[in-house]
């Protein structure tokens, strides 16, 4: 989700050739010439998309992925005035997607050395590094892998930054014939494009979700299952609209059951679908999620790392994260998080070792459907010193040396994948679930958490500490639960491992 560590995004460059030039012998202006950029061209929802391609090539553009199973075309063109010449008979809406690049959320790894590595012992009848997962205790792993460990006939796609494909725990997991490269808006499927390049995100949700018990490292929730690298961030580290709509239909049309999104789309925190530049994005996505939706697909959905009450937008002060923030008033429930908050999608907020809501876990009732572990480096100790051990452990790829490993993150990013491993090893004990019944299975099942006595919870009242947090919330200071048994901090509970096989 979104990335605290502020970047600019790089802007492209291109000359811009005067227009109206006085040329000798009479030749006629040369056309004006814009940066090289992307386009989202919607048809009619429901239409084909030929009328579209066919506005796009008069208007000076070229169509690089036409997804017709949702009306909707990615084009590229150096036309500045393209997207006013391509509106018309069989184009309902269009947008530049030049600055609504997402920074991912990377937050901090911490690297478990190699000394401590080689010294862990853990469980002898699990993983040597398993005494460090606190998390797979929590949501009752051990109890699950007695039942089922899940199926090979699941596939998980995970769309973010990449797995490394030489992890000596996810080598076996991978489905190689169904990853692929989404950067851009147009698949890549060789090895070297899904690998990841300057994020060991997905790598590390990948472990969460599936690292093998191979007597190495650690062990994923459903390791039993299969994972597949969709990605969806380029090297500069962030997810662009035409990369999240090609993700969710290769998901789609490639056999998967499950999606994991730990991330947001639109560099605003929130998608307003009454603002017209926003607007198009919405549709789109909208278009995808519900089509992967329609060939058997779950989506699961980090909640963001925002500490942002999620049900009632009033004031968007940190947006967008590619560049200045501004300060959005008066904001509406029309403005959504995407895709957490696009309908089927299960929202995961996220707890720490106390089965508290984590310090920078965003919430709201009626928003939040499931809560799972993410790690709280400051739980124990009220903000005073950070504990990295309450982090999440899982696989790594260290983007520097290029070299497979583990380590701590924390963050609705690890949060989502719990949620998405439990909803895996649903799918292996019962199979044949529809996204709809598997999103109520995993609700059903999940261990309620009430809200704090007083409803006002301020997990970090010494924050700022003195050694900064791996991930620091726009929004430090109290938060207010809302709800009953199910209620706005933990939806309807902590996702269970071993209540969904059992």
């Amino acid at each position: 989700m979104k990335n605290l560590r502020r970047k600019t995004l790089a802007a492209a460059s291109a000359a811009t050739l005067g227009a109206g030039l006085a040329l000798t012998g009479g030749l006629a202006p040369a056309a004006a010439v814009g940066p090289d950029t992307t386009f989202l061209v919607l048809a009619p929802q429901g239409g084909k998309t030929d009328k579209a391609a066919a506005r796009v090539a008069a208007a000076k553009g070229t169509v690089v992925a036409s997804y017709d199973q949702i009306g909707v075309l990615v084009a590229r063109s150096t036309n500045p005035n393209f997207a006013t010449q391509v509106a018309g008979a069989g184009v309902e809406s269009v947008a530049s997607t030049a600055g609504l690049g997402t920074a991912l959320d990377e937050g901090e790894t911490v690297e478990v050395s190699a000394a401590d590595v080689a010294a862990a012992t853990g469980d002898p009848t699990k993983e040597p590094m398993y005494g460090q997962q606190w998390d797979m205790d929590m949501i009752h792993v051990p109890q699950a892998h007695a039942v089922n460990a899940g199926s090979p006939n699941v596939v998980v796609g995970v769309l973010d930054s990449g797995i490394s494909s030489t992890h000596p725990d996810l080598a076996t997991q991978i489905a190689k014939d169904k990853s692929t490269s989404c950067v851009g808006g147009v698949s890549d499927t060789s090895e070297a494009a899904w690998n990841p390049t300057t994020s060991d995100h997905g790598t590390h949700v990948a472990g969460t979700i599936a690292a093998a018990v191979n007597g190495v490292g650690v062990t994923g929730i459903a390791p039993g299952v299969k994972v597949a690298a969709v990605k969806v961030v380029n090297d500069d580290q962030y997810i662009y609209p035409e990369a999240a709509i090609c993700g969710f239909l290769w998901a789609a049309d490639h056999g998967m059951q499950l999606t994991n999104n730990s991330y947001y789309i639109d560099p605003w925190e929130l998608n307003c679908r009454n603002d017209a530049r926003q607007r198009p994005v919405w549709q789109a996505v909208q278009r995808a999620i519900r089509y992967s939706q329609s060939k058997g697909v779950l989506n699961v959905a980090s909640a963001g790392n925002s500490n942002y009450d999620l049900a009632h937008k009033i004031t968007d002060t940190d947006s967008p994260n590619n560049g200045t923030p501004e300060n959005r008033q008066d904001l509406t429930n029309a403005c959504l998080d995407l895709p957490a908050e696009v309908p089927g999608v299960v929202t995961v907020g996220a707890v720490g070792p106390t089965g508290e809501k984590s310090f920078y876990s965003s919430y709201g009732q009626g928003v939040i459907d499931v809560t799972a572990p993410g790690g709280d480096s400051r739980i124990r100790t009220r903000g005073a010193v950070p504990t990295t051990a309450d982090q999440i452990l899982s696989t790594t790829f260290n983007t520097r040396t290029k070299t497979d490993g583990w380590g701590y993150k924390q963050g609705t990013s690890m949060s989502g994948p719990h949620a998405a491993g439990v909803a895996a090893l649903a799918l292996s004990a019962h199979p044949g679930m529809t996204p709809g019944q598997l999103a109520s299975f995993l609700e059903r099942t999940a261990v309620a958490q009430a809200c704090p006595a007083g409803r006002v919870y301020d997990p970090v009242p010494d924050y700022p500490p003195a050694v900064p947090p791996a991930v620091t919330p726009k929004n430090i200071g109290p938060s207010y639960c809302s709800g009953g048994e199910r209620n706005g901090f933990y939806g309807a509970g902590i996702v269970d491992a071993f209540n969904v096989v059992k």
